[in-house]
């Protein structure tokens, strides 16, 4: 299990490289003000899609971001 630093760096890492020092920043400056519920959130986000829509748009996600880590499949 990862220590909560290790998760922090990650996922700074992941914000910085994805949006930018700004825009990265900005994003957790919005998380601290507003009283962002992320469990609600997520369960709105494929609100009013059906289960082949989101797995097409998962598999468009995929081919326009190429999986690029050290993670090996089995």
């Amino acid at each position: 299990m990862k220590s909560t630093a290790e998760i922090m760096n990650r996922g700074l890492r992941c914000l910085i490289d994805n949006l930018g020092n700004v825009e990265a920043e900005e994003f957790i400056a919005v998380i601290q003000r507003e009283r962002f519920d992320y469990t609600k959130w997520r369960e709105s986000l494929f609100e009013g899609m059906t289960l082949k829509e989101i797995n097409d748009a998962a598999v468009e996600y995929a081919k326009a971001h190429p999986f690029k880590g050290k993670a090996k499949r089995i």
